[in-house]
């Protein structure tokens, strides 16, 4: 059955103003603007009021340990894969999942289930090859024939930049990553993105800065993440972006006495910059493990990191000041474009129909996942199949 959404305050992520939205084969069928009627003679459709209620496309979680994540205090500190209603009830319906430290007793082959068990569920999902170590884990053998053999593979990451957890890549490490990436992505008609865990070294991103430097790589190919750890970090990703590099703010929580800055004030230090604004997205670490290390790289605390810090922080940013349809992208549009995620991230027609209910609060009271209510006003009608 076809369903008619009436009355919504459309970001699409643009602002549209109160319009009406046709959702049938998982896919957007038609909008239109208040007092133009959308054509259904003859079809049956179901009608839903949203009564002036924000409609949003579905976030887009470039970067969430989907098979959990940590380790990095033995076995029993391994993080449990998130269940689906972690992801749908934080309105996440494209995500793509990563290993990281341990890329050891995790592996890529486990990441492929992950995604393919979330789809079967009924969210997109992908995953980067690989984790945080150089040589890479992958499934066929190198980062180059995953991308091009594995449907599921974009690209690869989360390689491990400026923290003692990594490999310790060199500049020639890096750039054949890059490279692999690159013409992975080149022959399969894909993103070919290296997708970059950054820590909190003092060499930052300077790893980064001497390849595009060196190399005829685009910029576009490195992506780093966590560039709000430290304020000195985030200043070297404006360079970056300024070059051509796409960089992703993380949604976990900053402590007043850490050198590091929130991501809705990373995003609004960002848009005030006057930088491309297609180039800066915002996504979870859900699933990951956040820990603290002592002088001597143990660890001494840990926390779980989220998907619901995106609603969190997309309502701390319109708090902030930044309007809806400029904080949204950074949200949805931006990355599944730079990740060429067809149909992701817009409500137009002919997308997908992948679409969140905002409530006064901006909490999330509705999720449409391809055209299929996966939580329908607070209450998830589709659950995981051990929840």
């Amino acid at each position: 059955m076809l369903v008619l959404l009436q009355n919504a305050d459309l970001y699409a992520p643009w602002k549209c103003g109160h319009s009406s939205v046709l959702v049938g084969g998982g896919k957007v069928l038609a909008v239109a603007p208040h007092g133009e009627a959308i054509d259904v003679v003859g079809v049956p459709y179901e009608t839903v009021d949203l009564e002036g209620r924000r409609l949003l496309p579905g976030f887009v979680d470039c970067h969430a340990h989907i098979t959990g994540g940590g380790g990095e205090d033995g076995a029993s500190t391994k993080v449990p894969a998130p269940l689906l209603t972690q992801f749908t009830r934080a309105g996440v319906t494209s995500v793509v999942g990563l290993l990281g430290t341990d890329d050891v007793t995790r592996a890529t082959a486990e990441l492929l289930a992950g995604a393919r068990s979330l789809r079967e569920s009924g969210l997109s999902a992908w995953c980067w090859t690989g984790g945080y170590h150089l040589p890479p884990t992958t499934l066929t053998g190198t980062l180059r024939s995953d991308i091009v053999h594995l449907d599921s593979v974009i690209g690869a990451g989360e390689i491990a930049l400026s923290d003692h957890r990594s490999s310790q890549p060199t500049l020639e490490d890096l750039l054949k990553a890059a490279g692999d990436c690159h013409v992975g992505g080149l022959i399969a008609r894909k993103a070919g993105v290296l997708h970059l865990h950054l820590g909190d070294g003092p060499r930052g991103l300077a790893l980064v800065r001497t390849a595009l430097d060196t190399s005829e790589i685009p910029a576009r190919v490195f992506h780093p993440t966590h560039i709000n750890r430290r304020t000195a970090l985030f200043d070297e990703a404006l360079q970056l972006a300024e070059q051509g590099c796409h960089v992703d703010l993380t949604a976990f929580p900053v402590a007043e006495n850490e050198n590091g800055i929130s991501a809705e004030q990373g995003l609004q230090r960002y848009l005030d910059s006057g930088l491309p604004t297609e180039r800066i997205s915002v996504s979870s670490d859900g699933g990951g493990c956040l820990p603290v290390f002592n002088s001597e790289g143990r660890m001494t605390d840990m926390e779980i990191g989220t998907s619901a810090s995106l609603p969190e922080t997309l309502a701390k940013s319109f708090a902030l000041g930044i309007p809806l349809e400029v904080a949204l992208p950074a949200f949805t549009s931006n990355i599944a474009d730079h990740l060429r995620l067809t149909g992701k991230g817009k409500i137009k027609t002919g997308a997908d129909a992948d679409m969140i209910v905002l409530g006064a609060s901006f909490e999330v009271e509705s999720v449409m996942a391809n055209g299929r209510w996966m939580v329908k006003d607070s209450t998830s009608l589709e659950v995981g199949v051990f929840e």
